[in-house]
């Protein structure tokens, strides 16, 4: 990887017509807008179809993408629907927020009509990709046709022959929800179909893309119901532990992810075979994979099932290197960022060093007390060319919202630093930008908020909050010229532009 640039813009913050943003033209034209402004990355969010709460951290499929990134004007152009009837939903009134209440309510009719007028079943790629896909989407598409019979309720509430997956019952529910299946089935195709075309286009311009994966799946998933063998979960497939995080300065009671933690001996005896083919998978669909929570594979936080913070949790030891000495000999040397931030031991950076992975450099921790790791690993002359840098992720504040927050001191702190006592603090992400595209690390990583000087009403995520996250998005306008220039001019500055 070449000394390079790139932005940070879920799929979901893109402009469109139908209340979310997709693989409609204006990813496209967010391409070549990247293009435009010298950018090498465009680093995304996981695509995994979103459960309760609407994170793409908790999906109901490690594998299987989110029917809401379907572009519904390409569904137009097929003939499948018309733009009226796209048009009469209502997607909510907001052109720069999400409303997933109503984007559920409104954008699955429409899908299923595509679904019934586009006689799916004599189309030739489409029984490809079923027969290809089989060994996870027979599971998956069974799993959400099941899931909505039952009203949506977790499966581990489901009737017990289906939870168990006795014979009969598989058998039955087949049957009996054949073109419910047949339906999921389509939304991975159309899901998969349009995706490759959007990453095909950006690789043709030069643009690489780097997708995301949690470390762990959703405990209501398709992963858990097919594969309870793979989790820590008893006889009755209820999770032993789930995992967070601890308490540190930004939360008192930790985070309570609710993930059933893996059970690594199991996956050790069997050559690591799942962790192979989800990473197989996810290095076809990207072109770089961001590890979330990478620290996990060194030592996992394991808190007891059923207790309501993550105060009473412990560390375990994880598979550590074996893991990925396995996925190597499987499938080559790969592009790889892992999500080594947080509370970092000398053990995890091993790890991290061991297997050659990028490591994460985020700036805002350097000036911020809150944040419970090694301040000196974060200011930009410290950084390792081995190193992805970034002002801040999706959990983060925007720099104009941190700038904002952070104590008196801690600005003292970063204008020492900056060796800048004159600039209003309005105009200051452009120096932090500046800051850590100066630095020696081969990647630089801004999110798009960054960039335009946003503040914390555009935040994307906000850590162990419910109902306000991941919903900003781009107006149409906001990608000007002017904008694009900038960037060029800053990527150019410092040596990170890959273009003739």
């Amino acid at each position: 990887m070449n000394r390079s640039a790139g932005i940070l813009l879920p799929i979901t913050s893109l402009p469109s017509r139908y209340g979310i943003g997709c693989f409609s033209k204006s990813a496209f034209m967010f391409i070549d807008w990247l293009k435009g402004a010298g950018q090498s990355f465009w680093q995304i969010l996981p695509l995994g179809p979103t459960s309760y709460g609407d994170s793409p951290y908790q999906s109901f499929s490690t594998f299987a993408g989110n029917p809401y990134f379907i572009s519904l004007e390409a569904l137009i152009e097929e003939g499948v629907l018309t733009e009226e009837e796209c048009s009469a939903v209502d997607f909510g009134k907001r052109e720069d927020s999400v409303d997933y209440e109503k984007m559920y309510l409104g954008r699955y009719p429409l899908l299923r009509k595509a679904y019934e007028r586009s006689n799916i079943s004599q189309n030739q790629d489409y029984q490809s990709f079923v027969e290809e896909n089989a060994w996870w989407l027979a599971d998956y598409a069974l799993f959400m046709a099941v899931k909505e019979r039952f009203g949506g309720i977790p499966w581990t509430e489901w009737a017990e022959d289906i939870r168990l997956r006795w014979n009969n019952a598989m058998d039955y529910y087949r049957r009996e929800l054949y073109f419910d299946i047949e339906f999921q089935q389509y939304l991975q195709f159309k899901f998969y179909e349009q995706w490759m075309q959007l990453k095909q286009y950006a690789n043709s311009q030069g643009i690489q893309l780097i997708g995301d994966i949690p470390i762990y799946v959703a405990m209501d998933s398709a992963d858990t119901w097919a594969h309870p063998e793979l989790f820590q979960l008893d006889e009755n497939n209820l999770p032993i532990a789930v995992a967070g995080c601890p308490p540190d300065g930004f939360s008192a009671d930790g985070q309570l992810w609710g993930n059933p933690l893996y059970r690594w001996d199991y996956h050790r005896n069997t050559g690591y075979q799942w962790w192979i083919s989800r990473l197989g998978y996810c290095f076809h669909l990207y072109d770089v994979v961001r590890i979330d929570h990478f620290r996990g594979f060194d030592e996992y936080y394991s808190i007891p099932f059923g207790e309501e913070s993550a105060v009473n949790g412990h560390w375990e030891k994880g598979p550590g290197i074996g893991l990925f000495e396995a996925v190597k000999q499987a499938l080559g040397e790969k592009q790889v960022i892992a999500e080594d931030l947080g509370y970092v031991t000398d053990s995890v950076r091993c790890l991290v060093q061991e297997s050659g992975f990028l490591g994460m450099k985020v700036l805002e921790f350097a000036f911020d007390s809150r944040d419970s790791g090694c301040a000196n690993d974060y200011l930009p002359h410290n950084y390792t060319e081995n190193s992805v840098a970034y002002t801040g992720t999706h959990d983060n504040e925007t720099l104009a919202g941190w700038w904002k927050n952070i104590t008196s001191e801690e600005q003292r702190l970063a204008r020492d630093y900056l060796c800048d006592y004159a600039t209003p603090g309005k105009r200051l992400p452009r120096s932090f930008i500046s800051l850590i595209m100066r630095s020696r690390a081969q990647l630089c990583m801004v999110p798009m908020q960054d960039y335009m000087g946003l503040d914390n009403r555009c935040r994307m995520n906000q850590p162990s909050t419910m109902g306000i996250n991941w919903k900003w998005r781009l107006r149409d306008g906001d990608l000007t010229e002017e904008l694009q220039k900038d960037i060029y001019a800053v990527t150019l500055r410092y040596g990170r532009m890959n273009w003739n």
